[in-house]
């Protein structure tokens, strides 16, 4: 370990053997540390102990509707991008309980729920997920009201996030402004070279962990490697989302736009795309009461737009067909957000692309209402 003392904003090198060293004094704080691991022919997000947790030599191939993992047999850990979980269920859970009554001696009484939160460790953030947890802080810590099941598990997160120098073709983070590098909101920052983690405090939480590991100064070597590879990273973009932010404008003042009908046509409404994006938050209740008659609870589940009955009303629904869900999801992430939380929906993590079974791609849709557009002007 150097001498110097470790400061936030900082970048020091960190032994790739000393990350075990890190894990163990985010355990010995109480956090359970949790991270990528290959389960099956995907990648999820679980509780891992070592480096040898981690899916070392693994990369992804990813496109419209396609997904597969890769042994390419190298030596690093965080080379392979996200699949279709996500850190979002860890903060805003698929099922929540929010309340539960039990009679007893013929009153009701409420049974204490969702206590204490569980403290976590992120471990490979990248910069969009980062994004993405941040864009839902908006939605559920604002200032007129604080969701308490997301605040207690929010509050208790230590987030290591990792620098991305392998993104994939469905990727567009960099049109977004969210990666490849990682941006405000960690803790620790990581960029995984061939021998070391180049490592930087963004918290004063980060600086009291990491002091104590056995890093060193970063070597001007490694740092312009670092460099390099980010941009090398932001140049091997698979999509793009050029001029991000004259899209809400775009959409929103082409809502009779032909091409919702053409995109209407292939999309199946099989939600797949708001269940593994980070931001969507789209939620429902439901009620149940045991056969005695003696408790009832109300849960809250994940829902999408593309249902039915989420739009339903007393009559009917207000958006009956795949057309009016389809554009009331792309003109809410892309367009009325901002409105509403002051940021896009979208962090450019391309999940929506791979893992719609149609292979419907937002920023071809984008691009091809942006076309019309350029024409009618010239």
């Amino acid at each position: 370990m150097s001498n110097a003392k470790l400061k936030i904003g900082a970048r020091v090198a960190l032994a790739k053997a000393g990350f075990d060293q890190l894990l163990s004094a985010l355990q010995a704080q109480g956090y359970e540390t949790v991270g990528p691991q290959v389960q099956g022919d995907v990648l999820a997000y679980g509780p891992i102990s070592g480096l040898e947790d981690l899916p070392r030599g693994y990369t992804s191939q990813q496109d419209g509707g396609h997904y597969r993992l890769l042994e390419s047999g190298h030596s690093r850990y965080f080379d392979i991008t996200p699949g279709a979980d996500g850190w979002k269920r860890f903060l805003f859970p698929p099922r929540s309980e929010l309340f539960k009554l039990v009679k007893e001696n013929g009153s009701w009484q409420p049974e204490v729920l969702e206590a204490a939160g569980t403290k976590r460790a992120f471990i490979g953030v990248r910069g969009c997920e980062l994004a993405a947890i941040l864009v839902q802080d908006k939605v559920f810590l604002r200032e007129d009201f604080q969701d308490p099941i997301y605040a207690n598990r929010r509050e208790n997160i230590f987030i290591v996030a990792v620098d991305c120098l392998h993104p994939c073709d469905t990727c567009f983070c960099a049109s977004m402004g969210t990666g490849p590098q990682a941006g405000p909101g960690f803790d620790l920052r990581l960029t995984e070279l061939d021998d070391v983690f180049l490592m930087e405090a963004g918290s004063a939480a980060g600086v009291k962990l990491a002091s104590d590991l056995n890093w060193e100064l970063a070597r001007q070597e490694w740092l312009e490697a670092a460099e390099a590879g980010l941009a090398a990273a932001r140049a091997a973009m698979g999509r793009e989302l050029p001029d991000a932010e004259a899209v809400p404008a775009l959409l929103l003042n082409n809502l009779q736009h032909p091409r919702w009908a053409e995109v209407a046509a292939r999309c199946l409404s099989c939600t797949s795309c708001t269940q593994v994006c980070p931001t969507c938050f789209c939620w429902d209740v439901e009620d149940s009461t045991s056969l005695d008659g003696n408790a009832t609870e109300r849960t809250r589940v994940w829902d999408s737009c593309f249902n039915p009955s989420f739009s339903g009303v007393a009559g009917g629904t207000i958006r009956p067909d795949t057309h009016s869900r389809y554009r009331q999801w792309l003109t809410h992430k892309m367009g009325s957000w901002v409105g509403q939380f002051d940021v896009l929906g979208c962090v450019g993590c391309g999940r929506c692309i791979t893992w719609c079974p149609a292979g419907i791609d937002l920023t071809e849709e984008i691009a091809a209402i942006r076309a019309t557009q350029a024409e009618v002007a010239e």
